[in-house]
C-alpha cells in the first residue's frame, strides 16, 4: 500500500509542485518570399528629330529617283529628243529678240537696265549652248527658268483685266509648263545609268 501511494505520489505533479510546464507555441511557418519586382519598362524609343526625318526622306526620294532612272533608256551618242530641241530654240529666240530689241533703243520691262539685258541675253546663249551639248547643268537651268515663267504667269492671270491679258497669260503658262515637264524626262535620261549591252 505504501509503495502504491508513492508510486502514485510520484507519477502526478502533486500539491507543492509548479504549475506543468506550458507547451512552446508552435513556430509560425516562415513566409513566402516576397514577390520579385517586375523589370524595369523599357525606355520608349526617342522620337526622331527633324534631321533624321528628313534624311530618310530624302533617302527614300533618292531611292525612288534611281528606281525611275533605271526604267529610262539613256541617251544615245549625238541623240537629242524634241523637247530639247525646242528648248534650244526657245532660249535662242529669247536671246534674239532681246538682242534686237535692245538694238532698235526698245525699252524691254524687266530688264532693268542694258547691262542687265545682255547679261540675259549671254545666258540665253550659254544655256542654248550647254543644251546642245546635252549638258545636265544646262537643261535643269533652262528647265527652272520655264518653271519660273510658268508661276509668274498663273499669278499674273489673276489681275487679268481683259480677255486678251487672259489669252496671253494662259499661253505663256502653258507653253511653259509644258516644255518644263518634257525637260524633266530629258533630264532623266542624262541621268540614266548606261546599260552593258
Amino acid at each position: 500500500m505504501a509503495r502504491r501511494s508513492r508510486k502514485a505520489r510520484t507519477s502526478g505533479p502533486g500539491p507543492g509542485d509548479g504549475p506543468a510546464p506550458r507547451e512552446a507555441p508552435p513556430t509560425a511557418a516562415p513566409s513566402a518570399a516576397p514577390p520579385a519586382a517586375p523589370p524595369p519598362a523599357a525606355a520608349p524609343a526617342a522620337a526622331p528629330t527633324g534631321g533624321d526625318r528628313m534624311r530618310r526622306g530624302y533617302a527614300r526620294s533618292e531611292g525612288r529617283n534611281a528606281a525611275v532612272r533605271a526604267t529610262l533608256t539613256p541617251l544615245a551618242p549625238g541623240e537629242r529628243p524634241p523637247a530639247l530641241k525646242v528648248a534650244i530654240a526657245v532660249a535662242l529666240l529669247l536671246a534674239l529678240s532681246n538682242l534686237v530689241a535692245f538694238a532698235l533703243g526698245a525699252d524691254v520691262p524687266g530688264s532693268g537696265s542694258r547691262v542687265g539685258g545682255l547679261l540675259f541675253v549671254a545666258v540665253m546663249l550659254l544655256a542654248a549652248w550647254g543644251m546642245w551639248q546635252r549638258r545636265y547643268w544646262a537643261v535643269l537651268g533652262f528647265a527652272t527658268l520655264m518653271a519660273l515663267i510658268t508661276v509668274a504667269f498663273s499669278l499674273l492671270l489673276l489681275i487679268a483685266s481683259n480677255v486678251l491679258a487672259v489669252v496671253i497669260c494662259l499661253a505663256f503658262a502653258g507653253s511653259a509648263g509644258w516644255l518644263f515637264w518634257k525637260l524633266i524626262r530629258v533630264m532623266g535620261r542624262l541621268q540614266a545609268p548606261q546599260r552593258v549591252s
